[in-house]
């Protein structure tokens, strides 16, 4: 284990990635990507400092200097290879997607964590070839206020074709008993409760332990918090930046919650992503222009 100790008010665990989409009826990218990335430079450029733990190839760490340069404090755990993704867009419909992870950095132990003073820790996974039932028992024990993307476990790695498929989790009770927050998508919410309604599906999260819950869909973006709902839309006027939705808006919601309540984080969280999708890659604007769309007037 390292002996430097982080320190920042929010830190995410998760691999960083190469991520090749083809859209529908356009041409192939590759771009770095994952829900680290997404969410912590979200997260750093409103200012909030943050920490990184991620695994991967160190020969691809030039990746990372779009964080770096942020002030984000990246700490590397070295694989044999980075985790690489593919995106296919089979329609017009952005939220249809079929995805593969072509390889894949190996998983995370607790003994490889570096200890860390922060305020809160995200397990921020692509797939479930991250994080385990394990690791999750080993990070709450460390003390720290826990958060996951639960697309951590429900997106699962076909291990022939490695096509990623949706599927229930055994331990999903469990593991939300062990998070202070979750964060999931409607696909997720479905796979793991059994519901498209996404205020029942918060409601299964808290009667499994976990007291806060962040759902995300196309039109906006619920949370349940000690019992209580709030719902926020979305105003984006277009969805060329629609990759990374999730993690950026649950992203913002944990930054803005350090010093805010619920209600106005999950608008500010709204305004940030509504922002992050109307331009590809990830969130590169500023406080202020999250501010602006904040206080704009409804359809403008």
């Amino acid at each position: 284990m390292t002996s430097d100790r982080l320190t920042a008010d929010l830190a995410f665990i998760g691999h960083m990635c190469l991520d090749e989409v083809i859209p529908f009826g356009g041409s192939p990218r590759v771009a770095p990507g994952s829900a680290v990335l997404c969410g912590a430079l979200a997260a750093a450029c409103i200012g909030t400092s943050v920490a990184v733990v991620t695994r991967m190839a160190p020969k691809d760490e030039e990746i990372l200097e779009p964080m770096r340069q942020a002030g984000i404090a990246v700490r590397v755990i070295p694989a044999d290879i980075t985790t690489y993704m593919r995106v296919v867009h089979p329609s017009a419909d952005v939220d249809d997607r079929q995805m593969f992870q072509l390889a894949n950095a190996g998983r995370f132990t607790a003994s490889e964590i570096p200890a860390m003073d922060v305020r809160q820790v995200h397990l921020a996974g692509i797939t479930d070839q991250e994080f385990d039932l394990e690791f999750v028992r080993g990070m709450k024990a460390r003390g720290y206020f826990l958060s996951a993307d639960m697309q951590s476990f429900v997106r699962q790695v076909d291990p022939v074709t490695r096509r990623i498929s949706f599927a229930d989790v055994v331990d999903k009770a469990e593991i939300a008993s062990l998070l202070d927050m979750v964060k999931l998508d409607v696909v997720e919410a479905r796979v793991l409760t059994g519901t498209d309604d996404l205020e029942r599906a918060a409601v299964a999260f808290e009667d499994w332990g976990c007291p806060e819950t962040v759902i995300t869909r196309a039109d906006g973006v619920l949370a349940r918090v000690n019992g209580k709902t709030y719902w926020e839309p979305f105003s984006n006027r277009s969805v060329v930046g629609r990759t990374g939705r999730g993690d950026t808006t649950f992203a913002a919601y944990m930054a803005r919650r350090l010093g805010h309540d619920p209600g106005p984080s999950l608008r500010f969280a709204a305004a940030l992503v509504s922002l992050k999708m109307e331009k590809a890659g990830p969130f590169d604007g500023t406080l202020a222009d999250v501010l602006e769309r904040m206080n704009a007037p409804a359809g403008r």
